[in-house]
């Protein structure tokens, strides 16, 4: 039973409803019950004061009366005459053992194992006493009770029919629900059907088709990240196992050097690839997932991206720092705005030649926010600064080959962020600007 309630929602709905079906039907029996046997009562207690007053002038003060005959005796309803003196002059019921003493008005009194309900009155010369016996008026309460509820009780069954199919039906579009999911093959993420849902469902389908949305992301950014690191990774690595070779064939130590210097620098494109592709996977992970938001300070997060590149910037001489910030809050993960403002120093630095400069700048405009990063560097023809935003494009400058990755990852945090990015030339140093403008301030 336990079971029932609370495994299944159409047997939890079917036996509260019959249960409330037979409980207001008991409790309509009840009331019904009382309420005749209130009206009984009051009828009753009429009657019987009416009949006593009618005795009164019917028996004579003094002459003894005498009553039924045994075979005509009914205990169901008992008169008794007392004179003044305490003489009994008249009896219906010679065996009825109702007290000799009255007391006057309303009285119940226990007499033959049964209860009785007793008005006494007294006139000049006379005491009347009119008894009923109480299982009398019940009887007749119950059985007005019974013709209230046998209506009922008769369309219990077609009522828990009608309860049955109503339930069936509410429930139905849970199970149309149900068989569609349960019909769909594993890669089958297409939202499910929300057509004539009930209002109390209707919004866990609605979840229900998020999630679903959630996970065809994650899956599509894993086949894409799958498919990425295995057309990148190729050339790499065949790069390294050339220059493997070339250290084999090296007939002298000059061959030998350079053929370790250009192993060496394969090895760190090849690392500085993964960890750009890594840390683009961790990314798309961490938006698939709906990670939390929280307020963050530009200025802070500027700090230390800048703290994080200023030792390559100083290998190079070249100049890094925040040209002018303003107070700026934004709603976003603190980790992430971190990689982003990284991800463009670095570009930044990498393609900026020796002894340049690489200006941050965070400007508060209103209700947007915007975060700038300008270098002295060659700049990018107008015809690619939209493409560079892509994975694994490089621009055609010889001098800083990367993986392709780090403008890509910039734009997927500015994308999770609500925010645009934007290339463009640097009005005061002359190279790139690239130009991060965020919605609105927390």
């Amino acid at each position: 039973m336990i079971r029932v309630l609370t495994g299944s929602l159409r047997a939890r709905l079917l036996w509260f409803l019959l249960a409330a079906i037979v409980l207001a039907a008991g409790a309509q029996a009840l009331v019904a019950y009382r309420t005749v046997l209130k009206e009984a009562d009051d009828i009753f207690d009429y009657h019987m004061q009416q009949m006593a007053l009618s005795l009164r002038a019917g028996l004579p003060p003094s002459a003894a009366v005498g009553g039924l005959g045994s075979g005509e005796q009914n205990f169901d309803f008992v008169v008794q005459v007392w004179t003044a003196d305490g003489v009994r002059i008249f009896e219906s019921a010679e065996q009825a053992a109702l007290p000799q003493l009255a007391v006057l008005g309303f009285a119940d009194v226990r007499a033959r194992g049964t209860t009785y309900r007793v008005f006494s009155m007294q006139t000049s010369g006379l005491v009347i006493q009119v008894a009923q016996d109480m299982a009398a008026r019940r009887n007749m309460a119950g059985a007005l009770a019974l013709r209230t509820i046998a209506p009922v009780a008769l369309m219990a069954p077609l009522l828990m029919l009608v309860v049955w199919w109503v339930v069936s039906r509410s429930l139905a579009p849970v199970s149309r629900v149900r068989r569609q999911v349960a019909s769909r093959q594993a890669d089958d993420l297409s939202p499910v059907s929300e057509e004539n849902l009930p209002d109390e469902v209707r919004p866990l389908v609605q979840e229900l088709n998020l999630l679903f949305d959630r996970v065809r992301h994650a899956f599509d950014a894993q086949k894409h990240f799958v498919a990425d690191a295995a057309h990148e990774l190729r050339s790499p690595l065949a790069a390294l196992k050339l220059q493997v070779q070339g250290l084999q064939r090296a007939s002298d130590a000059a061959s030998r050097e350079l053929a370790v210097s250009r192993l060496v620098a394969g090895i760190d494109r090849a690392t500085r690839l993964v960890e750009q592709m890594l840390a683009l996977a961790r990314h798309e992970a961490s938006m698939a997932a709906g990670a939390k938001s929280e307020p963050v300070d530009l200025s802070e997060v500027a700090r230390l991206a800048i703290s994080d590149a200023v030792a390559e910037a100083q290998a190079r001489r070249i100049d890094i720092g925040i040209s002018h910030a303003d107070p700026a809050v934004v709603n976003g993960q603190p980790e992430a705005l971190r990689m982003l403002l990284r991800n463009l120093i670095d570009n930044a630095v990498k393609y900026t030649p020796e002894e340049g400069r690489v200006d941050v700048g965070i400007a508060s405009l209103g209700a947007a926010v915007e975060l700038s990063v300008d270098d002295s560097g060659p700049g990018l023809p107008e015809d690619e600064r939209e493409r560079v935003l892509d994975r694994f494009y490089r621009s055609g400058e010889p001098q800083a080959p990367g993986s392709g990755l780090g403008l890509a990852i910039v734009k997927s945090i500015a994308q999770m962020h609500g925010a645009t990015v934007a290339l463009a030339a640097s009005p005061t140093l002359g190279g790139l600007r690239v130009l991060v403008r965020f919605a609105a301030k927390a």
